[in-house]
């Protein structure tokens, strides 16, 4: 497939594929919605298609519908939506706009040797949901960030639908320096990867590709075509010299329904 065919079947499932477990998708004339009865994780608006006309009514009602349930959400909006300024508009409207993030693809049926060969670090794949709580640690030192919703997600997923969830952490000495997962929702072509954090000490000595490999190998068991990731600027490189593919560019744009206080 090239790339304006795989652009078409992404848009297509981020339309009609984007069912997640423990969360109501409600369909719009012009946006999918979804709210996370979980968390609040996957609140969000990841597939709309508008016109200039109607973009700011469009968006000032979903403003209004998370306001009126008091939750924030987030709008994923890619360079290729309609219409064209939507990430200036949002931002006219409030939202926080995230760091340009590139959206990567790889055909499976075309995946280097190097994800192949058997893997070297110790990878472990994660299943008990009472094991997160070193891999949060982990993940919020890379970060300095809070992420309770997150592993409260991650927990519930675990636990409630393994079939959807496939995470792996590397270890070494016995502790978590590396973590990853993948999320696989039914009848969709696109296995989505996240996480894919390690810690500072611990960066190149080939842990982000060894847990692509474990989730490659994965995706493989359930019949997947592609592995899809939101990259940031230090795994873009990487994931092209692995043959990962770049369709879009998105920006993670968020509306707050309490806004921060301003300093001053």
């Amino acid at each position: 497939m090239n790339r304006s065919e795989i652009l078409a079947l992404y848009d297509q499932q981020r339309q009609h594929g984007a069912i997640y477990p423990g969360v109501r998708r409600e369909v719009t004339p012009y946006t999918i919605r979804t709210i996370d009865l979980i968390s609040s994780e996957i609140n969000g608006i990841f597939y709309s298609q508008m016109s200039e006309d109607n973009a700011d009514a469009v968006i000032a009602e979903e403003i209004r519908y998370f306001k009126e349930i008091g939750q924030d959400f987030e709008w994923k909006a890619h360079d290729h939506d309609q219409p064209p300024d939507l990430k200036a508009r949002l931002a006219q409207h409030g939202f926080e706009i995230g760091d340009a993030e590139a959206i990567m693809v790889l055909d499976i049926e075309q995946a280097p040797d190097s994800l192949l060969q058997p893997i070297q670090a110790d990878v472990r794949q994660i299943t008990d949901p009472n094991s997160l709580a070193p891999l949060r640690q982990m993940l919020e030192a890379v970060w300095n960030e809070d992420f309770t919703g997150l592993f409260t997600r991650l927990g519930s997923d675990l636990r409630d639908n393994p079939d959807y969830l496939s995470m792996f952490a590397v270890y070494v000495d016995g502790a978590p320096v590396s973590v990853a997962w993948a999320g696989f929702l039914p009848g969709n072509a696109f296995a989505g990867l996240w996480g894919g954090s390690t810690l500072a000490a611990y960066r190149g000595r080939g842990f982000y590709r060894a847990l692509l490999a474990a989730r490659l190998r994965a995706a493989r068991e359930k019949n997947c075509r592609f592995l899809t990731v939101d990259a940031g600027p230090m795994s873009r490189p990487i994931l092209l010299r692995l043959g990962f593919e770049q369709i879009s560019t998105a920006y993670a744009c968020i509306w707050r329904h309490v806004k921060p206080e301003a300093n001053g």
